[in-house]
């Protein structure tokens, strides 16, 4: 079974090895910050609009730091040793684990990423260097993935992805940023059925703008790395950017002249805040997604038509999932989707001390959830009113703290209503930050 074991002893000499570097002011400290969310962001520039009184970027089970309180996020360091940051994240019943350690040596940041899922035996590891300088960043990352069909049932039918990528960012204020990125994978399958991504290089190039937060998993992933992001049962900031807005979109070129698949992809979305009362808001969020200029490959009317188009499988739009419609069972694909969901975060109680469960809880908040969304291969589908799937749902998103460690819980009870009397899906995760 192949397994990207060179990469992960990669990972762990770069973080493991020791370094002596004398800790910098300004840039440092912004690095130090994002070192301990474990969050993929770049330091503005310095003359960077920073945000207004009273915003912040706490995800949603914390509570504000107090002027001169220390983010307890934040490893203290000692002068002259640079710590590394680990960063875990558990998701259940996907049975889906994600381990980033993350260094600052002088004005770089190395990151190491293994995912892994116990229950279907997929395992993916990522390698980055960071670069922070003051007009830009540039990232550079290798990445090898391993997906398989059916574990459980000893099918050892496998599909590979591996391959790198450059990915430049320019901070024009704190809230607006540009993006480019190019990127090649090379894939590989043992299915019959997939022969045509078989032994096929994929290298497009991305055009990306983003306006609000620079803290959201889910826009940072349409104009960066996909395939890595943070999968997050709920909206994580709070401000989301000037007047509660953002908005992100990214162009993808595909080009037959340096790899195998052809096509032109656009994707979108949308992000805006609604205050209820005192702690009390409501997150919008809407997500579109088209491509363009796609071609029939293979002529097999037997085939679904995932399978025919010049689009690797992995570039397709989904509608299921923690990022898209949480209550949809089946997993949906197409290259047209447009949904829409809405999160309203009721406290119960906020930066408290309450020990329960052998816990100190802090935060607590009740979620109400609802979306609606389509997909499907034609553009008529937006004005199909019955091809839409409406979802529901009801969870909790907590903050807690153990053995210094502080943790956040979120869990989600949702159904949409394409299950036809089915049971609800149960989400749950837990994201650890020291």
């Amino acid at each position: 079974m192949p397994v990207p074991l060179a990469t992960c002893l990669v990972i762990a000499l770069v973080l493991l090895a020791p370094a002596t570097t004398v800790a910098r002011p300004g840039t440092s400290a912004i690095l130090q910050a994002e070192a301990g969310r474990g969050e993929v962001t770049s330091a503005p520039r310095a003359d960077a609009e920073e945000p207004a009184e009273g915003e912040s970027d706490e995800p949603s089970a914390g509570g504000e730091a107090e002027a001169g309180e220390v983010d307890p996020r934040i490893a203290p360091t000692r002068v002259g040793v640079k710590p590394v940051y680990p960063s875990l994240d558990v998701y259940f019943p996907e049975g889906e684990l994600d381990l980033r350690l993350s260094r600052l040596i002088k004005r770089s940041f190395f990151e190491g990423q293994i995912r892994y899922n116990f229950f279907d035996a997929d395992i993916s590891a990522f390698l980055r260097y960071r670069y922070y300088g003051f007009a830009r960043s540039y990232t550079v990352g290798l990445f090898d993935s391993i997906e398989f069909e059916n574990i459980e049932e000893l099918d050892n039918d496998f599909e590979r992805t591996r391959g790198g990528l450059l990915l430049i960012e320019w901070p024009q204020t704190f809230h607006r940023r540009s993006f480019f990125l190019f990127e090649s994978d090379r894939i590989t399958s043992s299915k019959e059925e997939f022969r045509f991504s078989t032994n096929r290089t994929n290298t497009f190039i991305r055009l990306g703008f983003q306006v609000g937060t620079p803290n959201d998993e889910r826009s940072n992933a349409i104009v960066g790395e996909t395939r890595a992001k943070v999968e997050r049962l709920f909206t994580a900031p709070r401000q989301i950017g000037p007047h509660g807005a953002g908005f992100t979109s990214a162009l993808t070129y595909a080009s037959n002249v340096l790899g195998d698949f052809e096509y032109v992809k656009l994707e979108i979305e949308g992000l805006k805040r609604f205050n209820l009362g005192p702690n009390t808001p409501l997150i919008a969020r809407v997500h579109g997604g088209s491509f363009f200029d796609e071609r029939v490959v293979r002529d097999d009317p037997d085939l679904d038509l995932v399978e025919r188009l010049s689009i690797p499988r992995p570039d397709f739009y989904r509608l299921d999932g923690r990022d898209n419609l949480r209550g949809l069972a089946d997993a949906r694909r197409g290259t047209e989707e447009l949904h829409s969901t809405v999160e309203i975060f009721l406290p119960w109680f906020l930066d408290d001390d309450r020990r329960a469960l052998g816990l100190d809880w802090t935060n607590f908040y009740w979620v109400l959830y609802g979306g609606v969304g389509t997909i499907g291969f034609d553009k008529n589908i937006y004005t199909d009113w019955d091809s839409y799937i409406g979802d529901i749902g009801f969870g909790f998103e907590a903050a807690v703290e153990l053995r210094g460690f502080r943790v956040f819980l979120s869990a989600l009870a949702a159904y949409a209503s394409e299950n036809q009397g089915g049971e609800p899906e149960i989400r749950l995760s837990a994201k650890t930050y020291r």
